[in-house]
């Protein structure tokens, strides 16, 4: 038995017309599975924790809906060693992304998921949660915040948008961290812990990352002008950024 857990709202709607495609493409490969779904995140939870407990042969998760309810996924197979699926269907899409799987061709990555055995990837560890793609802190973090509350615009361009918002008024902060046997203090705009390469729909902030390497790329933005800072952020797309003097990428274990 799969579980097929379904975000509704992924993706403005998305969610709900790719989850039923992936539904009917199980009824025809007459996969056994059960709808997992919730009018909320802590609903959705709940329903696939109940799913689990039930159900501890559990085949599989397939997910479809985007980093967010990713982050829900993890939570619970993890702890269960229950392999698990993602079909994108929200905004970013940046697990998928750093899989290097296609973001349009479901048949091809259903196809994988149920007739493949799974494989190991790494995972980061804070707090008590687990994160597939990136841990960040400072500017980046109040972006994407800010874009979580915007109606307008829709799909990735609100990121853009929310940099135009923070950006004014944005100053850099101190930071200390352990890297591995060693500790950093310094001014910083930003700090991503990177497990995967991209975050924000695509931006490469760690392009080298590696999912499978064991280890983390951490970089770091020292503080730049807000002028420069405009003119190096196109960069990220393409992961060009990473040689510019303010950017240091440091390749590590442990982050504390």
């Amino acid at each position: 038995m799969w579980a097929l857990v379904i975000n509704p709202v992924s993706g403005q709607g998305r969610g709900t017309t790719i989850g039923t495609y992936v539904a009917g493409y199980l009824n025809t490969h007459k996969i056994d599975y059960t709808i997992v779904t919730g009018n909320s995140s802590i609903a959705l939870n709940d329903h696939l924790k109940t799913f689990i407990e039930k159900n501890p042969d559990c085949a599989g998760v397939i997910a479809v809906g985007g980093d967010g309810l990713m982050h829900i996924i993890l939570q619970l197979v993890v702890p269960s060693q229950i392999p698990f699926a993602i079909i994108p269907a929200g905004t970013g899409n940046d697990f998928v992304r750093t899989l290097g799987w296609s973001l349009e061709e479901i048949d091809a990555q259903l196809e994988r998921a149920t007739t493949t055995a799974p494989s190991a990837i790494d995972l980061g560890l804070v707090d008590g949660e687990w994160f597939g793609a990136i841990l960040s802190t400072g500017f980046d973090s109040i972006v994407n915040e800010k874009a979580n509350t915007m109606r307008w615009p829709k799909g990735p361009m609100k990121y853009n948008a929310a940099i135009a918002i923070e950006l004014p008024r944005f100053k850099p902060r101190h930071y200390e961290i352990t890297l591995d046997d060693r500790t950093i203090s310094t001014e910083a705009m930003l700090i991503a812990v990177a497990n995967g390469r991209s975050y924000g729909a695509g931006m490469l902030v760690c392009p080298n990352a590696n999912l499978v390497d064991g280890l983390f790329d951490v970089m770091v933005l020292h503080p730049i002008s807000k002028i420069e800072f405009i003119k190096v952020f196109p960069q990220v797309f393409a992961g060009r950024h990473i040689s510019h003097p303010a950017v240091e990428i440091v390749r590590i274990r442990n982050v504390a």
